[in-house]
């Protein structure tokens, strides 16, 4: 089975399941596909790749322009991802603005997937590009928040010092739906752990700007307790709150609950019925690092699939050799292994490397051993 995670900013899940197959089936070896996702950007991908269906929606992108996204639909469930609403792929011409994206699009999403009527909808929460903690998709349920002066305040990282008072008097009452926060990260939403200090470097904030944003979360949990929740400082200390720049603040605020995104999306695309009939399982990562020895979606992949040997093939490998087993990978590939070239910014690339990976495992001792030959 190849069930392999996006390589970002190169292929989709789907696309590398798909060169990896292809290198497989050139060695004679037969293989199923099944893309996978952990929360992040492609999970929608990854679902519709799984048997969901896709339904079009129009919100706000990163910077308010209006943007067709699309939600994963099946049954009474749907799929709702940061990443194509208002993340880091909605910045026009890719420039990034730390202090003025904000998650409106990602409210109005939720909004759209509500009026389907679902038991649950999955709040996939990777690959945001600002730190608003959660302001903008507040504001598209409702709540209202103004200055000193009584103006409304546009959602984003750079009025959060400027919020004086929160009116939720017109905010809207959310049905009786299970809200699923599908995320790995565990980050609170403030201090030196927190969504502006860890992460607000990746979506472009220098040392100023990141102490601007962290001082703007502190002032808007205060500005929540002082205006109707009582327990926002609470919810802020919480493991997971500063997820997609505060987004999981705020969904707990309205009542989310948080759930690993490795382990959600595994069990919502069936792989462990997948992975009973596989002799062996091919996943993979952009960047197998340290993070992907604590919960990332390959580590969960190995070990979901004991005592199915499982091979990961990464863009590029920091772990050393030793440390592999620990994971449970009988064996890494990476890319960077293969070419000197940068292979994030070139999918052709990747693509051509990741076949002649498949075909190499596909004539490997350890399929052999796996009883495929």
């Amino acid at each position: 089975m190849v069930a392999p995670d996006k390589f970002k900013r190169s292929l989709t899940a789907a696309a590398v399941a798909r060169s990896l197959a292809e290198g497989l089936a050139g060695a004679g070896v037969d293989s199923t596909e099944l893309p996978l996702a952990d929360g992040g950007d492609g999970s929608v991908d990854a679902a519709v790749a799984a048997g969901f269906s896709r339904k079009a929606c129009t919100v706000a992108g990163a910077l308010g322009t209006p943007r067709r996204a699309t939600m994963a639909v099946r049954g009474d469930t749907v799929i709702v991802e940061v990443a194509d609403t208002c993340g880091l792929a909605t910045l026009p011409g890719g420039r990034m603005r730390p202090l003025d994206a904000s998650s409106l699009g990602f409210g109005q999403a939720i909004r759209q997937a509500l009026r389907l009527s679902p038991r649950r909808v999955v709040l996939a929460l990777g690959g945001s590009a600002g730190t608003d903690g959660g302001m903008g998709l507040l504001t598209a349920f409702g709540f209202r928040f103004t200055d000193r002066t009584g103006r409304i305040l546009p959602p984003g990282g750079r009025a959060l010092l400027d919020i004086a008072s929160i009116d939720t008097s017109a905010a809207v009452r959310l049905p009786a739906v299970d809200l699923v926060l599908a995320s790995d990260v565990t980050n609170p939403l403030t201090g030196p752990e927190g969504a502006a200090a860890v992460y607000g470097p990746q979506k472009g904030a220098d040392s100023t700007e990141v102490r601007l944003l962290d001082r703007g979360l502190h002032h808007m949990v205060e500005a929540l307790a002082r205006n109707g929740f009582p327990g926002a400082p609470r919810l802020a200390a919480t493991p997971g709150a500063g997820s997609a720049g505060g987004l999981g603040f705020a969904a707990m605020l309205l009542g989310a609950r948080m759930t690993s995104g490795a382990e959600f999306f595994l069990d919502l695309l069936d792989f462990d019925r997948h992975c009973a009939q596989a002799d062996l399982v091919v996943t993979g990562e952009g960047s197998f690092d340290a993070q992907s020895e604590h919960g990332k979606l390959p580590a969960a992949v190995a070990r979901r699939a004991k005592p199915v040997p499982v091979i990961a093939v990464a863009g590029r490998s920091e772990v050393p050799r030793t440390r592999w087993g620990r994971t449970g990978f009988a064996e890494v590939y990476a890319l960077t292994d293969y070419t000197d070239r940068d292979t994030a910014r070139d999918p052709a690339l990747t693509a051509e490397l990741l076949v002649r990976i498949g075909r190499e495992i596909g004539h490997s001792r350890l399929l052999e051993s796996a009883g495929v030959r």
